[in-house]
Formats: C-alpha cells, structure tokens, sequence
C-alpha cells in the first residue's frame, strides 16, 4: 500500500500536519490583547416590507485595549460603575436644588407684588 492509499495522515504523522499546540489561555490572550470584532445583522421582511432590522456588533478585547479603542462607556453607565451612579445622582441633585431656588424665588416676587 502506498501513501497515495491512505486519505489521511496515520497518527504517527499528525503531528507533522496537526495544528500548532498551545492552550486556551494562549489563545485568550492574544484575543483579550488585540481584540476581536464580530459584526453581522438580522433583516426580517415581510412581502418587500422591512419588519424589523438588528444590527449586532460584538468587540471582545481586555480593559485597557478597549480604552486604546476609545471605548469606555462602562465607567459612565450608572448601571454599571458605582462612581457613574455617584455622579448621576449628584448632577440630578444639583438640578433639583436649581428648580427648587427657581421655583422659592418665581413665589417670592409674585408675594411681594401682591402686597
């Protein structure tokens, strides 16, 4: 029998032709490090008539490569950033003490002018 016989490699040749070894945490390193990008999108037509269209975008990266993207929406969102949320609810805080003065000082004129 000759090689020609034999579709594929025996497993005394698989490491000639298998994949270079490296683990799962290679692997994910290098991903986390440059980060990948997975984009694709859902039509759905009825008779020529566009129902609903979705738009996906995946960006898996580490922190600090989604930072060098310019990415960095997690530190804004109240939902997931406790400083977000300290920020939110003092800016919310101010504007109401603003309304509030607006408002004392709106009922203040109009009873002076009623005297």
């Amino acid at each position: 029998m000759t090689a020609v016989d034999h579709p594929y490699p025996g497993p005394e040749e698989t490491q000639l032709y298998g994949p270079p070894s490296g683990s799962l945490a290679d692997l994910l390193e290098r991903v986390l490090d440059k980060g990948i990008v997975i984009a694709g999108d859902i039509k759905i037509d009825l008779l020529d008539i566009e129902l609903l269209t979705i738009r996906l975008r995946l960006f898996i990266a580490s922190v600090d490569t989604a930072k060098k993207a310019g990415i960095d929406w997690w530190e804004t969102d109240p939902a997931l950033s406790s400083r977000a949320a300290r920020d939110a609810l003092a800016e919310e805080n101010a504007q109401l003490r603003a309304r509030l003065d607006a408002l004392e000082g709106a009922v203040g004129e109009t009873a002076g002018a009623a005297r």
